[in-house]
């Protein structure tokens, strides 16, 4: 319940080589009956089972309550258990990503809304914790796409202050026990408000900085865009110009031939009058 999807944490469900890391072949084939898997889908199931030990008889025997405890105490080792798996041996599903939270969260209120409706424990702290588990869970995917909230040392102690204080209101507890649980109640309570707020905090900065990184890189992309077309500008100016500068040689070409064509005929007009005129003279001499 640290917040982080325990299965989540890994992939493949072999076991890496050591001092070496697994590749993403290796990531993209984890299994979805891994053990990390198992053991969350054990827990859901466990919820049910639960739910029906507390309340079995009223849900004041003693003994029925003892039992309900340890089904409770093995969805809370299972929670421990399949996040350290996962993380170890790197056993990734997109299941997992989903079923681990919703393990976490079922398991704690399902216990605390038995609890309250035993009148156990005060409604306000369900509705607190519950609140509180679900509007930071809530909050994860609202600034997923700008990166994800590590779970803090602080939200680990509140996890385990929780898991403590629901155990032991759990059992049927009397005397200095029943006055001890009530504190650990206490401090479980701050924790998850303290925590809540930090995580709001960390929410609020995790967004704004996303939102300055999207508007940097959109502000970059469009200068980007702009210099590309400034270039593709200059290349069809460019190109213009050698086709202006082609035309003009061609017809500056074609009007030097054809005055050199022209001359020619003048001169070979010339040539022909020259030529009739001295016929002509001869003749008159004859």
């Amino acid at each position: 319940m640290t917040g982080v999807p325990a299965s989540a944490a890994g992939g493949s469900g072999a076991t890496p080589a050591r001092g070496g890391k697994l590749g993403a072949a290796a990531v993209n084939q984890a299994s979805l009956w891994n053990i990390a898997n198992l053991l969350t889908m054990a827990r859901l199931v466990l919820v049910p089972g639960f739910v029906a030990l507390l309340l079995h008889d009223g849900g004041y025997d003693p003994a029925w309550r003892s039992i309900a405890w340890a089904a409770f105490a093995v969805a809370m080792i299972t929670d421990v258990f399949d996040g350290h798996l996962a993380r170890k041996y790197n056993l990734v599903t997109d299941f997992g990503k989903i079923a681990d939270p919703i393990a976490d969260k079922a398991i704690m209120g399902a216990a605390l809304i038995c609890l309250s409706y035993l009148g156990d424990l005060p409604w306000w702290v369900t509705g607190v914790i519950l609140f509180r588990e679900l509007g930071i869970t809530l909050m994860r995917f609202w600034v997923i796409r700008h990166g994800v909230i590590p779970a803090s040392r602080g939200g680990k102690m509140k996890t385990l202050a929780q898991g403590t204080a629901v155990g032991m209101y759990v059992l049927a507890l009397t005397g200095p026990l029943a006055t001890l649980r009530f504190w650990v109640m206490a401090v479980a309570v701050v924790l998850t408000v303290v925590t809540g707020l930090d995580y709001v905090r960390q929410a609020v900065v995790l967004r704004r900085q996303g939102l300055r990184a999207d508007k940097a890189a959109a502000v970059q992309e469009a200068a980007e865009h702009a210099e590309a077309a400034l270039e593709s500008a200059k290349d069809e100016g460019r190109a213009t110009g050698k086709a202006s500068r082609s035309v003009s040689h061609g017809t500056s070409h074609g009007a030097s031939r054809g005055a050199e064509t022209a001359g020619a005929a003048s001169e070979g007009t010339g040539d022909a009058e020259r030529v009739s005129g001295s016929r002509g003279a001869a003749e008159a001499e004859r």
